[in-house]
């Protein structure tokens, strides 16, 4: 069998977008803001307030329009923060509010609200769950858990935790799932098990095949930190392809996880390949993109720097 190469490119960045149309965004005279074309033609009128640092004349990124912040003189929407349109103008969506602000992309997919209910988005703007449920909570390891009839409560700690309601869990396609005997391949929420959730053609068993090498040293660099001792499973990683090319976005996404199906990290375990499969790239901070191989050269020397100065670590690299 022949096997396919991965070429590492040493191409700092690939646009999302590399045709979109010049979009900036644009603060009136009652410091109210809009986004404009190069040419100056309107394309969202200037109506809402900014929370965000956006200044006067900064480029949109990315496939979307997003207004971090209210209408002019809008009724708050339960749970909703911001707004989100299509680069021709288009409303699309209002992000779930979670942790100050519009939830996180997870998975390929974030949040919204409408009328009272979430549903999920993915990062062009296009609805793909419809908002049913009361609550779900974000995309993790393929499964999010939702709930009906449930309320929210605020805690003692100015927190918001939800109570009651009926739960279950739904997959990608917002089929909702049912628990299974535990195995070895089963994944655990809310102390029931489902199956394994991804599957995967030889194209992208060969993408996941690049990680698999790498598995020893990427497992080793990530767990060199890690002051409990861990057994071989337990510091092995899992590479999963959570997004595939879509729109104007031509990656594979392929998030690693831990022995706990655990996502790795905030940031710096989650990869970005090329639809062509020759191009491999970190991507930190969901926007930063980095050369696998200059990643992974920093990552390295940083694990040794830390084991030099910490030789106690249980969790030791191979020379």
């Amino acid at each position: 069998m022949k096997k396919i190469l991965l070429i590492i490119s040493l191409i700092p960045i690939i646009s999302f977008s590399q045709e979109n149309e010049i979009l900036k965004y644009f603060k009136s005279n009652d410091s109210l803001f809009g986004v404009k074309n190069n040419e100056g033609k309107i394309i969202v009128p200037a109506q809402f307030k900014i929370f965000s640092y956006i200044k006067d004349g900064d480029l949109v990124e990315g496939e979307t329009i997003y207004f971090d912040g209210p209408k002019q003189n809008e009724t708050a929407e339960k749970n909703a923060w911001g707004y989100v349109y299509d680069r021709k103008g288009n409303f699309l969506y209002r992000p779930f509010f979670y942790d100050n602000g519009a939830d996180y992309f997870s998975e390929g997919t974030r949040r919204f609200v409408k009328n009272g209910k979430v549903g999920f988005a993915d990062r062009n703007g296009a609805i793909v769950i419809k908002p049913e449920h009361d609550f779900a909570s974000s995309f993790h390891y393929g499964y999010s858990a939702y709930c009906d009839s449930c309320d929210w409560e605020k805690t003692e700690e100015e927190h918001k935790a939800i109570v009651g309601g009926t739960w279950g869990v739904m997959n990608f396609k917002g089929e909702t799932v049912q628990p299974v005997a535990k195995s070895d391949t089963t994944i655990e929420i809310n102390g029931n098990y489902y199956p394994y959730p991804f599957s995967y053609n030889k194209k992208e068993k060969n993408i996941l095949g690049f990680f698999e090498k790498q598995n020893k040293m990427l497992s080793e660099i990530y767990y060199v930190n890690h002051y409990n001792t861990l057994s071989k499973d337990e510091k092995k990683l899992f590479f999963e392809i959570v997004e595939r090319p879509k729109g104007n976005f031509p990656f594979y996404q392929v998030n690693a996880y831990d022995y706990r199906k655990a996502e790795a990290g905030l940031s710096g375990y989650k990869f970005l390949v090329s639809e062509d499969g020759k191009k491999v790239l970190t991507l930190e901070f969901d926007d930063e993109k980095i050369p696998f191989e200059k990643w992974l050269k920093e990552e390295r020397k940083n694990a040794e720097k830390f084991q030099k100065e910490h030789p106690d670590n249980p969790n030791k690299l191979s020379k």
